[in-house]
């Protein structure tokens, strides 16, 4: 290539990423809005206990989720050379996969329910399982969209899904259906994602279950797979062990608190990894573009997840109170101790796409079982020890070892070193210190303000804080920030 069709395919690569960016992110952003509020209006009508049993159901879900092929569809995304042929083999080995964990899920489900003494759990479970047959059809939609960096039409089946969702969870609470709405509401996303996913991509075909010369895609997602299966046993431990220790109500506070402390993490950053996964894999073959992609994601999302995790520590009873209600206040120390380990688990989760991207998922399957053993260990002493403050706290003790030592084995291969990691999480991080600080003063010389204005001041003295740091401090990342935006 000459070096000015270098510059138009480096160029045109950053038009695509910028607009698969902005779709996805962008419509993200207004799909959470509502979920959210769908989310918060729930919570306010039904009972911890039943967040308690939806969360006793989560863990099979999840665990069985993470073995729904996912990773042979990032496979066929990775491998851009595949054809019509191998999505097709892509689509046959989903439908199999994801048949066979239907009927795990339905069979196994009444000793899952006897584990938990909660027989109600049994026939949730049993509902659940008709998820794994809208899989297929998600994954292949999404592998022919992704191939592409086409997310606009993948947010607009996401935005379609979530309206749909929302309404059914409302509809679902306000008519009395109780922990059925944690159940419904969800399946009927899951539906509506996949038949609109497959018709957007235009990817309606034959499976096909002859599945030779498909064993690149077997390796590569079967690493990915096993990776995340470790992945489940460090982030989903505190369920299986809390599950047995504590009364359902008690679960519901703690797992309603995750849900509030992984706002961020759980649905801000997924939509960017996978805008990421599908750049990096075209930069693979660049390694000073790739490391500086992946540097310039670092710095720009934790910009964002710093003042929200930090904000959230510090304002957690004044937000629950408002949020959620007063019935949900004993939840506050819980909040605040899990929003300050989840800066650490953000930064986590940016690894992965990229060592994937560059065929390398062997590190993300290694940090998986570091994980899996650092956070069980953490999260059976914690509730021991002080219920589920206890497992929150466990979060912020354990997290940061698998964060370092994760980034300690990704950053040789992403040609990366100690020094460009710190300078790119230093500002972000000085500033969400400074923002807590002060935002903690200014409560304690608001007193007792009713909660509503109490917390809008709170959030006014923190934002204001964060961006003056900023500006007088690190200018630079509020104008890189400002050109990203402006296509710079």
């Amino acid at each position: 290539m000459t070096a000015a069709s270098e510059a138009a395919s480096a160029g045109n690569l950053r038009s695509q990423v910028r607009s698969a960016v902005i779709w996805r992110s962008g419509t993200q952003v207004f799909s959470q809005l509502l979920s959210w509020a769908s989310t918060f209006l729930v919570i306010r009508i039904l009972a911890p206990e039943d967040y308690g049993l939806f969360a006793m159901t989560s863990v099979v879900l999840v665990l069985l989720g993470l073995l729904n092929g996912y990773g042979f569809a990032n496979a066929a995304i990775q491998d851009r050379s595949g054809g019509q042929q191998q999505l097709r083999q892509l689509f046959g080995l989903l439908i199999v996969v994801n048949g066979a964990l239907a009927a795990l899920q339905f069979v196994t489900a009444p000793l899952v329910a006897a584990y938990y003494q909660q027989p109600r759990v049994a026939a949730l479970l049993q509902v659940q399982s008709l998820i794994y047959l809208t899989n297929p059809f998600l994954a292949v939609g999404y592998a022919v969209l992704s191939r592409e960096l086409d997310f606009r039409k993948q947010a607009q089946v996401n935005v379609g899904s979530a309206i749909l969702s929302a309404l059914v969870a409302l509809a679902g609470a306000m008519s009395g259906l109780g922990v059925w709405t944690l159940i419904v509401a969800p399946l009927t996303g899951f539906v509506t994602r996949a038949l609109g996913m497959m018709t957007m991509a235009r990817a309606w075909m034959w499976p096909s279950f002859d599945f030779r010369g498909a064993k690149a895609l077997a390796d590569y997602g079967g690493v990915v797979m096993a990776g995340q299966v470790f992945w489940f046993l460090q982030t989903q431990a505190d369920i299986i062990i809390a599950g047995r220790m504590l009364e359902p109500h008690q679960l519901g506070f703690y797992t309603t608190s995750l849900f509030l402390a992984q706002i961020f993490v759980n649905k801000v950053v997924p939509p960017l990894n996978e805008v990421a996964f599908s750049a990096y894999a075209r930069m693979q073959d660049d390694p000073a573009a790739l490391a500086e992609g992946f540097l310039t994601k670092v710095r720009a999302i934790m910009l964002l997840a710093m003042p929200f995790c930090l904000g959230l520590a510090v304002v957690a009873e004044p937000a629950i109170q408002v949020m959620l209600g007063d019935k949900w206040l004993p939840a506050a120390p819980v909040v605040r101790l899990l929003a300050l380990a989840m800066p650490f688990m953000t930064l986590h989760v940016l690894f992965a796409p990229a060592t994937n991207a560059v065929g390398r998922p062997g590190i993300a399957t290694r940090s998986a079982v570091l994980g899996a053993v650092v956070m069980p260990l953490a999260f059976y002493l914690g509730v021991r020890w002080g219920g589920a403050e206890g497992i929150a706290a466990a979060w912020l003790l354990g997290y940061p070892i698998v964060t370092f030592v994760t980034a300690a084995w990704a950053m040789p291969v992403l040609g990366l070193t100690v020094p460009h990691l710190i300078q790119a999480l230093l500002p972000a991080a000085l500033a969400g210190g400074a923002m807590a600080l002060v935002v903690t003063l200014a409560d304690h010389l608001l007193g007792h303000w009713p909660p509503l204005p109490h917390l809008f001041a709170l959030v006014a003295a923190g934002g204001a804080t964060y961006g003056l740091w900023l500006w007088v401090f690190s200018r630079e990342r509020l104008a890189e920030a400002w050109a990203l935006v402006r296509k710079k």
